[in-house]
C-alpha cells in the first residue's frame, strides 16, 4: 500500500482551483473541529455552516455585483438611446467610434465601467466551482474527515483490492478500469466514501479487522463514518433517487419521502431566491431586447427546475449544499434590497 502522506493529491482538483478548494477545505475542517467540540460529528451539519460561513465571505463581492447591477437598470434607457441613436450604423468605423465614447461618457457619469459587473462575477465563478469540488469529495479536503477512513484502511489485510468482495463493490460503485488506481489510498477512500450502510456490512463481513479499527478514544472508526454521513437518515454520499427507488421493493417511505424532499427544497429556495433578485426593467420598443429580457424569464424558471432534476441523481451532500446556498442567499438579498 502506498504511504497516506504520499497519496493526497489523486482526488483534488488542480489547476486554479487546486489552492481555492485547499483553503475552503481548511474551513470546513475548521467547522468540523468545532463542531466535534460539542460532540457533534456530522457532515451534512458541516456542509449548512460552510456554506453559510463562505456566503458571508463573498458577501463584499455579491454587494459589488448587485450595485452594477443596480446602476446599469438606471443606466439602460441612456444606453438603449445611444444604441437607437446609431443603428443600422455598426460597420461605419466613425459612427461606431462616437457610439463607443457616448456609452463611456454615460459609463463614466454613473462611475462605472463596462466591466464593472463582470469583474465580481469572474472572481466568484472559480470559487464556486472550487466550492462543488470540496462538497462533492469532502474526505479529499477535510482532514479531520479523512482520519477516519484512514483508520479504517490501515487495518486491512495485504492484497485486499484483487479479492473479490472489494472489487465486487468497486463495481457496484461504478469505479472499475484503469483510471481507478486502489493501490492508491486516495481512490480507496473515495470508494469508502460512496458506501451504503448495507456495502459496509459487506465491507466488513469481508475484513472483520477494518470494521474492529478505532480511533483516538475507542470510538470505532466505521460507526463513526456512518454516523458522520447521515443526515436524517440519507447518506450524504448517496443519491435520493436511490431511496426513492428502494422504498418500492420494500425500503422506508418515510425516508423516501425525505429524499424526495432534497430536489424540491433546492427548486424551492431557488426559485424564491430569483424573485427576490433585482430584476432589470422592461423598455420595449427594442425586438432585440425584448427578446433578451423573454430569454431570460424562460432562463431563470428553467434552472431551479434543472437543479431539482439533477438533485435526484447527485449525492445528497450537493443537494444539501444547493438549498443552504439558495437559501443564504435569499437572506442576504433581501438585507441587500433594503440596503440598497
Amino acid at each position: 500500500m502506498n504511504s497516506l502522506a504520499g497519496a493526497v493529491v489523486l482526488t483534488k482538483t488542480g489547476g486554479i482551483l487546486g489552492p481555492i478548494a485547499g483553503i475552503l477545505g481548511w474551513i470546513m475542517d475548521l467547522l468540523f473541529r468545532f463542531t466535534s467540540t460539542f460532540g457533534i460529528e456530522n457532515i451534512g451539519l458541516c456542509i449548512i455552516l460552510f456554506t453559510l460561513v463562505t456566503k458571508i465571505l463573498m458577501m463584499p463581492l455579491t454587494i459589488k455585483q448587485q450595485k452594477s447591477s443596480k446602476l446599469m437598470a438606471v443606466m439602460q434607457p441612456e444606453i438603449n438611446a445611444i444604441q437607437k441613436k446609431y443603428k443600422g450604423k455598426e460597420n461605419d468605423q466613425k459612427s461606431a467610434m462616437m457610439m463607443q465614447a457616448e456609452m463611456k461618457a454615460v459609463y463614466e457619469k454613473y462611475g462605472t465601467s463596462m466591466t464593472g459587473g463582470c469583474l465580481p462575477l469572474a472572481i466568484q465563478m472559480p470559487i464556486i466551482f472550487a466550492l462543488y469540488r470540496v462538497i462533492y469529495n469532502i474526505p479529499a479536503y477535510v482532514q479531520s474527515v479523512r482520519g477516519y477512513y484512514e483508520t479504517v484502511i490501515s487495518q486491512l489485510p495485504a492484497g485486499y483490492q484483487t479479492q473479490d468482495v472489494f472489487t465486487q463493490l468497486a463495481q457496484a460503485c461504478r469505479m472499475t478500469g484503469d483510471k481507478f488506481d486502489f493501490t492508491n489510498v486516495n481512490t480507496v477512500i473515495d470508494l469508502l466514501y460512496k458506501f451504503t450502510a448495507q456495502q459496509w456490512q459487506t465491507f466488513i463481513g469481508a475484513f472483520p479487522a477494518a470494521g474492529e479499527a478505532a480511533v483516538e478514544g475507542g470510538v470505532n472508526a466505521v460507526q463513526a463514518i456512518e454516523k458522520m454521513q447521515n443526515f436524517f437518515g440519507l447518506n450524504i454520499a448517496d443519491q435520493p433517487l436511490t431511496y426513492i427507488k428502494a422504498a418500492f421493493v420494500g425500503g422506508s417511505i418515510l425516508i423516501a419521502i425525505v429524499a424526495i424532499l432534497i430536489p424540491i427544497l433546492a427548486w424551492a429556495t431557488q426559485m424564491i431566491n430569483l424573485k427576490l433578485m433585482p430584476q432589470a426593467a422592461q423598455q420595449g420598443g427594442d425586438a432585440q431586447q425584448d427578446a433578451m429580457m423573454n430569454s431570460m424569464k424562460t432562463m431563470n424558471m428553467v434552472m431551479p427546475l434543472m437543479s431539482a432534476v439533477f438533485c435526484f441523481t447527485f449525492p445528497v451532500g450537493l443537494g444539501i449544499y444547493w438549498v443552504a446556498s439558495a437559501a443564504v442567499r435569499s437572506v442576504q438579498q433581501v438585507v441587500i434590497n433594503k440596503k440598497m
